[in-house]
């Protein structure tokens, strides 16, 4: 990985709040400062429940820590929080402490409506008045939740960076990849971008241009010296610069994480290489083995994933990714379904649900995305979510899912066909049934016998529940009558009744 600037002064924050109330909301403000891809670089973060055992009071020790701090963080919900009689609560005292040594306090009241200000316990009462007093100079902001507390944390904190004339300094991808030479570029692959990117997006540079004047022109050489974003695109051998520059690709037998993996694979290289290969590990994961039907009739699992579904969900997690974290992305295979997860938040501009109808594209890593749009690998102006969900829809697939852990971590989730959990749960199917559509998903087929010996049932309950199956259009019978009879996820719309549906043997 390059060389940081070991002179560079990293800002501490104290985060300040009843810890037992308001646990969530002060975990997620470290979690999300500390993985944030700029808020990283330039800021630590101090929780009290955090810190190791010392031998001085807690009391002396928190207020230590304040002082030591440049941003104090107070919360404020409802608890005031205990103190000795005659005495303040630690949070007051904390944030005494911020007024007396003159630190920058930012301050969030839990509870959107002033009105509800009553309900609160009397101390913090007596703080929030006292804060709102436009006399007493103190700037503050309501929240509802730990999602729009974070945006509002987001945005103090980029003020603070400007204030000190730093956030010109750019997301990862613009800063100088320290000890990267002009000998360390691959010229072949530059060329090759040039010949993509001018059949497909028109770019006016010739194939012949000098490297240098490519890299100048994308904006990802700095003078004569290299940006991360040049040598993650175009590098020979990055990994040697990142170690976190890698892919990790596993395929499991089931529905769950399980050893031993079917396949594991470490893709390094360049992102190009990155999505490629990761691409064509889970379409040749994804491919059924071939069912028998009586007639010879020969067919696949119905429904299936749109490749730009799985190439844009493995473009965004290399895209967006938090390059300062050194988890890569990882991308995985299972009976049911394909998850591509990715260190990295949502922009606070973002929320999961706006991934779902027209965006403005808020990119953690602008330039790498800005190449990776010219190659025809990406999409722009935030169009790759929905473009995902309208293509899996005329296929008849289920959408994808998109979760945002802890603000941490960012996955997409590609189910491989409409058989979901939360599908299943509205059918008001019995556990044995639930139990045998996942050795379907694992196995690709049952028969009545494997029915009895998974659920431990007799032949005549089996062949109700195969039944109901198939008259609910979950499972279609294969094959000939009798024992050889074989059941298979459906090919029709379970969301349609089907009234031909053959009935279990």
């Amino acid at each position: 990985m390059g060389k940081k600037d070991e002179t560079m002064k990293k800002y501490k924050i104290f985060v300040s709040g009843v810890q037992k109330e308001l646990k969530q909301e002060r975990r997620t403000i470290k979690d999300f400062v500390l993985n944030d891809t700029l808020l990283s670089e330039y800021f630590d973060v101090f929780l009290f429940e955090d810190a190791p055992a010392k031998s001085k009071s807690a009391e002396i020790s928190y207020l230590e820590e304040v002082k030591k701090s440049d941003i104090y963080t107070g919360i404020l919900g409802t608890k005031y929080g205990s103190s000795a009689k005659g005495k303040i609560s630690p949070t007051e005292a904390e944030f005494r402490e911020a007024q007396k040594s003159h630190k920058t306090i930012l301050l969030y009241i839990k509870g959107e409506n002033s009105g509800n200000d009553k309900k609160r316990e009397e101390g913090i009462q007596n703080l929030i008045k006292e804060i709102r007093d436009s006399k007493s100079g103190f700037s503050y902001k309501r929240f509802g939740d730990a999602t729009e507390l974070i945006r509002l944390v987001y945005r103090s904190l980029i003020e603070f960076l400007k204030e000190k004339g730093i956030v010109g300094r750019g997301a990862f991808d613009e800063r100088i990849c320290a000890d990267a030479k002009m000998s360390d570029i691959d010229e072949e692959k530059v060329r090759w971008f040039l010949k993509v990117a001018k059949a497909v997006r028109k770019y006016p540079l010739k194939q012949d241009t000098p490297v240098e004047n490519v890299l100048i022109h994308l904006d990802i050489l700095k003078g004569k010296e290299l940006t991360n974003a040049a040598v993650l695109l175009f590098g020979k051998n990055p990994h040697r610069f990142f170690i976190q520059a890698e892919v990790k690709c596993l395929q499991f037998s089931g529905t769950e994480v399980k050893k031993p993996f079917v396949n594991y694979q470490v893709y390094s290289g360049n992102l190009f290489e990155h999505v490629d290969k990761a691409v064509a590990f889970v379409l040749d994961a994804i491919k059924f083995p071939v069912i028998q039907k009586a007639g010879s009739t020969r067919f696949h699992r119905p429904y299936e994933i749109p490749e730009f579904a799985i190439q844009e969900a493995i473009v965004n997690a290399v895209t967006h990714r938090n390059y300062n974290n050194t988890s890569g992305v990882q991308v995985m295979v299972f009976a049911d379904r394909v998850e591509v997860w990715n260190s990295g938040s949502l922009p606070p501009e973002l929320t999961v649900e706006d991934l779902r109808k027209p965006h403005t594209s808020f990119p953690a890593n602008p330039f790498i995305a800005n190449v990776l749009y010219l190659a025809d690998y990406a999409q722009r102006a935030g169009s790759g979510t929905i473009e995902m969900i309208e293509q899996c829809k005329s296929q008849n697939a289920p959408e994808p899912e998109f979760m945002l852990i802890r603000n941490v971590e960012f996955r997409t989730i590609l189910p491989r066909d409409v058989f979901t959990e939360e599908f299943l749960s509205r059918l008001g199917l019995n556990c044995r049934q639930i139990k045998a559509i996942k050795y379907v998903k694992e196995n690709g087929k049952i028969t009545n016998k494997e029915y009895t010996d998974l659920t431990k049932v007799n032949s005549r309950t089996s062949l109700r529940d195969l039944n109901d199956l198939c008259d609910k259009n979950i499972l279609e019978k294969v094959g000939f009558t009798g024992r050889n009879t074989q059941y298979i996820l459906t090919r029709h719309n379970p969301d349609k009744p089907d009234t031909n549906s053959p009935k279990a043997t």
